[in-house]
């Protein structure tokens, strides 16, 4: 058989995908091959590839991480019946199938209710006791091993069932199938094989699972060719999975034994569907609670953006979001979306300032065969591609007047007309702008039309601008060193005591961008494992200087001055061969010409 995915925990429970080609890929993206409509998993998370010694899964940089057997990877071979964890779901990597299915007529079978009371009476053997005491024990201290395993704790629970059972029933293998649809194929299912080295599937007789499902019994069959032994899980009352063993030597006494058991199971199992129940219900109202924005910092100005953006999110209303460049603008309209209805359709950006007008109608409202000069297919707008989503027009102040006026009879009669087309198409999107411009003014000075201002301005956003927030400064510069140290194979473990008052006294007028910026040069460019002061931009260095750093640290003044000296001393040791003098200092030829420049020498 071809390899597959069963998804075993999350959203999609019970679906089973195929890995046919040489690439299967997982994220939120509608475009892979698994799309997982969840916020915590990224939009290209992970792929699967096939190489000569088996499948290999590696993760693409996700924000979370992926999980196999609950162990962090990068890249990872695959074994049969490993576990994937992806953000809330939890996948099953199959390489062959562990159970088939038939339907043979039906043979002599010995029946026993499935009820633990009636079993009372008979006088159990004291190695059934101790077997059910074994059981017991593994059973109750399953909440220790749920906290630790997560989402993947039923079928851990299910795998340790079985191991237990198939060591106290003399059975060679087994399967836990459990029904959520009727009685036709199981949602999921558990193998275990006394000798696994066999790799042979379990063959399931259907119609004794159909009986025991309906009639709520436990079963045993020794004329077959393989005997088999079942006992029914029972869940809220009704019979829901069963417990299936194939072996050669099963007596009345072990279905005693196992249908004793899959009482205790069921009682378990119950347990364990409540509390992932619980624990999903958890993550859910701690999702609507506080949204995974992304963004870095705990910040008064933050913190009301973000109250803002959870309100926003609960409509369809149009947003105008309003701020700085570099303040954050798409990603505050990403987490609107994202924290929305439309969350698991396309979300779609379109920058008005990077296209001509006439680019832009295409780009916008798309165009018809032959509609213009080269348009020799049709072509769909990305207006279009966002239907039952989310369009994010930024820098909508620097659209033309002419698009305006389309723009203004899109959001009003929420359909469009292709470039050179005559059939209206209609349009379910949700509409956000950005710009950084005062449309107001705009409006006044004949630039914006006022029509389509108040058409926009219905739910209005501000980012707050960097300096607005400096509480937040160290910890984006510290995120931001982080991520670029990781791209970069360096490890960054800070950020010098003595660059932080220049970080935070320099007014940032290209905000979180030009922090952005500043700090990926500092990695970039620098030789420690901290970033240091010389390895900031100049410009950094010398306004933050002019706004008093240098004044209110004395001790900084004194370490450049000992910094001076020091290279002085090398240079004149060195005869003024520079390699040769930062040779003598110990740092890199590069490092010593911006270490000069920063302190004025020459």
């Amino acid at each position: 058989m071809s390899p597959k995915l069963t998804v075993i925990a999350g959203p999609a429970h019970g679906t089973t995908y195929q890995i046919a080609g040489d690439r299967f890929s997982i994220g939120r993206d509608a475009q892979n091959h698994f799309s997982i409509p969840d916020n915590s998993v990224s939009r290209e998370h992970c792929v699967i590839v096939r190489q000569a010694e088996g499948f290999l899964i590696r993760d693409l940089g996700s924000h979370n991480g992926t999980l196999v057997n609950d162990l962090s990877v990068k890249d990872q071979l695959l074994a049969h019946r490993d576990c994937i964890s992806i953000g809330r779901t939890v996948l099953q990597f199959l390489m062959r199938d562990d159970v088939v299915f038939e339907d043979p007529a039906e043979t002599a079978t010995t029946s026993m209710p499935a009820d633990l009371n009636s079993l009372l009476t008979a006088t159990p053997a004291t190695a059934d006791l101790q077997a059910l005491l074994r059981v017991s024990t593994m059973l109750h201290s399953f909440h220790a091993i749920y906290r630790g395993r997560g989402s993947s704790a039923r079928s851990l629970l299910e795998q340790h069932l079985l191991s237990l059972i198939i060591e106290v029933i003399p059975a060679s293998r087994g399967a836990i199938l459990l029904y959520e649809d009727g009685f036709d194929e199981p949602s999921s299912l558990s193998v275990e094989d006394h000798d696994s080295r066999l790799q042979r599937p379990v063959t399931v007789n259907r119609n004794l699972v159909k009986r025991v499902l309906t009639e709520a019994c436990g079963l045993l069959v020794e004329d077959a060719p393989q005997s088999v032994v079942l006992a029914p899980l029972v869940i809220r009352r009704q019979p829901c999975g069963v417990i299936y063993l194939e072996g050669s030597a099963f007596r009345e006494t072990h279905l005693q034994l196992l249908v004793a058991i899959s009482q205790l199971a069921s009682m378990a199992m119950e347990n364990a569907f409540q509390l992932e129940w619980l624990e999903t219900e958890n993550e859910r109202l701690e999702a609507e609670l506080h949204p995974d924005h992304h963004m870095i910092g705990d910040s008064a100005p933050l913190r009301e953006l973000q109250r803002n953006i959870a309100r926003a999110a609960q409509t369809n209303s149009t947003v105008l979001i309003l701020g700085e460049t570099g303040t954050g603008k798409e990603l505050t309209a990403r987490a609107i979306h994202q924290s929305g209805s439309r969350a698991s359709n396309p979300f779609v950006a379109i920058n008005c300032a990077a296209l001509s007008e006439t680019l832009l109608e295409s780009e916008l409202f798309g165009h018809e065969k032959g509609a213009f000069t080269g348009a020799v297919v049709q072509k769909k707008g990305r207006l279009e591609f966002a239907n039952g989503g989310t369009v994010f027009l930024d820098e909508i102040g620097e659209m033309p007047l002419q698009l305006q006026v389309k723009l203004l009879r899109v959001l009003q009669e929420r359909q469009v007309e292709r470039v050179g087309g005559t059939q209206p198409v209609k349009l379910d999107i949700r509409l956000i702008a950005a710009t950084n411009r005062n449309l107001e003014e705009e409006v006044k000075a004949g630039r914006f039309r006022q029509d389509l201002y108040y058409r926009l301005n219905v739910v209005t956003l501000k980012t707050p601008a960097l300096r607005a927030r400096p509480s937040d400064i160290l910890p984006l510069a510290m995120h931001f060193a982080a991520k670029f140290g990781e791209q970069c194979g360096r490890r960054i473990t800070g950020i010098s005591p003595e660059v932080q008052p220049y970080l935070l006294r320099y007014e940032w007028p290209g905000n979180i961008r030009e922090l952005e910026n500043a700090i990926e040069r500092a990695v970039v460019l620098g030789s420690g494992d901290m970033i240091q002061l010389e390895d900031l931009p100049e410009t950094i260095r010398e306004v933050a200087s002019a706004a008093g750093v240098s004044r209110t640290m004395p001790l900084q003044g004194a370490i450049d001055e000992a910094k001076r000296q020091a290279i002085a001393r090398a240079f004149e040791q060195a005869r003024g061969d520079h390699a040769a003098a930062a040779k003598l200092l110990g740092v890199n030829p590069n490092y010593l010409y911006r270490l000069m420049r920063n302190l004025g020498l020459r």
